[in-house]
């Protein structure tokens, strides 16, 4: 879980640890919890690319008495909003919707004032030049960097997340989203490549301290 960068699915560990599949997913979100335990508190300065990004299943692949949701795009998904810093640690955050509320209130609990922020054009965005450098690029127009702006960085965590999705888990559910996104996170922060496994490891045991997750609790009764 901590180096693999698209993850691993519980079928998968409860095959190579020889336990039941239950068994094995109860495990995984255990030490999910751990691993978004590990992002509190952590302020993004320098130069910080926000973007937000849908979740969710293909149309196509619905069955077609479960194919009633109409519409394009985001319809029918999860909205997950990013912050990532240049260089730096990324954070993901599951969120209701994608208004300008939203999404400027994580921005402001969670961005140092005066930071160069990067964006796209999205109307949400809008007024964050009042405490940021707010940088845009115009991607309805194909434009994908203009000096520093960019959402490049971002965009490439989406791209792994939901091939992640896709390739290796297939579902994640609204209710436990959060915890595959901060297993995401995780990998980025505290389980790159440039930090050796023993030191991911020990980064995931320091996040279990405090906190305990019953299989009542995370089934919900």
């Amino acid at each position: 879980m901590v180096t693999e960068r698209k993850g691993i699915s519980s079928r998968q560990i409860s095959q190579k640890l020889d336990i039941t599949q239950k068994s094995a997913w109860f495990m995984c979100q255990k030490a999910r919890v751990a691993m978004g335990n590990l992002k509190n508190g952590y302020i993004f300065k320098g130069i910080v690319e926000c973007d937000e990004t849908y979740i969710g299943g293909r149309k196509r692949n619905r069955h077609s008495g479960k194919n009633v949701i109409k519409g394009r795009g985001p319809v029918g998904k999860i909205p997950v909003f990013g912050i990532v810093e240049r260089q730096g640690r990324m954070m993901s955050v599951v969120v209701p919707d994608t208004g300008k509320g939203t999404l400027q209130g994580i921005i402001r609990q969670n961005v140092q004032q005066g930071t160069v922020v990067c964006t796209d054009e999205f109307r949400s965005y809008i007024g964050l030049g009042k405490d940021y450098k707010h940088l845009t690029v115009n991607h309805s127009v194909g434009q994908y960097k203009n000096g520093v702006a960019s959402t490049n960085t971002i965009e490439s965590m989406w791209a792994v997340f939901k091939r992640a999705y896709h390739g290796t888990f297939y579902y994640m559910s609204p209710k436990h989203l959060q915890k595959y996104a901060d297993e995401f996170d995780f990998r980025h922060n505290e389980g790159n490549a440039k930090i050796p496994t023993m030191d991911r490891i020990g980064s995931l045991v320091s996040g279990c301290w405090g906190i305990r997750l019953t299989w009542r609790e995370l089934i919900g009764h």
